[in-house]
């Protein structure tokens, strides 16, 4: 099934005056600065978008027509309480049950895997399970739910010292409930960089390149993220197609989904590997892209009045 490309569109809704709520954290209360993007293309609808605090308990959600997940980035070690919001949450964009199943990379790597996608190679480390990490080759280790690269690091094997370190992370991980994974560290990463493709009501819209990002152990004292290295790029039909295959693979279909970004690099024999998808909070990098905010503020007021 192929997926269109976006396009945006002037003018405004039909019908009464709607309100999304934009969804952030305490840490980001306004939002991150490019999600507030979207919010003047809306008014220009005739859509108010306020940003709303997902575990504020004054926010009365039923008000909203639409309850939109955007920087709430700190639900990596709240992750069961963060669902269970969700749960409670009408009118949610994505759904809840998308939600679920893309917020735990186990379930859904595992699951893109099945399908027969081009998926990171992943040894995965459960709670209670021993860590036998490889002993050759550069790796990256990480939580199995995270975000904002928090509690992840890159690990020469080969280098007892480093090795050492590696077992720290994934044993804390797993010490404390949580899943580690294990991946080779992909060499594109430092030279043609990461894809990040960007779909809108299940239409194309933008893509960007993301730059190197780990130098090393995870950094233990960092904030709700890491910085991002961010240019605009034009995404490759190999790319494209590859990321189509990932949202037909979703369960229940890319028509449920307003948003969603699939992350690629260039495998070891140059197609494109999917690192991850993400389909709960992701950056959409609006800024990057000609009327890109216009075509998510399109793609919102679609399904308003859908």
């Amino acid at each position: 099934m192929a997926i269109p490309r976006a396009t945006g569109k002037n003018g405004r809704s039909t019908g009464s005056r709607k309100t999304v709520a934009l969804v952030t954290c305490a840490e980001l209360p306004d939002l991150d600065t490019d999600e507030r993007a979207v919010i003047a293309p809306l008014a220009e609808r005739g859509i108010a978008a306020v940003p709303a605090v997902w575990d504020e308990p004054s926010v009365k959600w039923e008000a909203f027509d639409a309850v939109i997940v955007r920087s709430a980035w700190d639900y990596p070690h709240r992750h069961g309480e963060f669902l269970r919001w969700a749960e409670t949450v009408p009118n949610l964009w994505n759904p809840v049950d998308v939600l679920a199943w893309n917020t735990d990379k186990h379930r859904y790597l595992r699951h893109l895997g099945d399908a027969g996608l081009p998926v990171v190679p992943t040894m995965w480390v459960g709670p209670g399970s021993t860590v036998t990490l490889p002993s050759t080759g550069v790796h990256v280790v990480k939580p199995a739910v995270g975000a904002g690269s928090r509690d992840v690091g890159r690990y020469d094997m080969g280098d007892p010292r480093e090795r050492a370190l590696a077992a720290g992370l994934a044993a804390n991980l797993t010490s404390s409930g949580r899943t580690a994974m294990v991946q080779p560290y992909l060499d594109a990463v430092d030279t043609a960089g990461e894809t990040a493709l960007l779909f809108f009501g299940g239409r194309y819209s933008h893509a960007i390149r993301k730059g190197p990002m780990l130098t090393g152990p995870a950094d233990t004292g960092m904030g709700l993220y890491k910085q991002e290295s961010i240019t605009a790029r034009e995404a490759t039909d190999a790319e494209l197609h590859v990321a189509q295959r990932v949202l037909c693979a979703v369960p229940g279909g890319v028509q449920r989904l307003l948003y969603a970004r699939v992350d690629v690099i260039p495998g070891p024999d140059g197609t494109p590997v999917v690192l991850e998808l993400e389909l709960t909070e992701p950056s959409l990098f609006l800024g990057f892209a000609a009327q890109a905010a216009e075509r998510f503020a399109a793609a919102i007021d679609a399904r308003l009045n859908a």
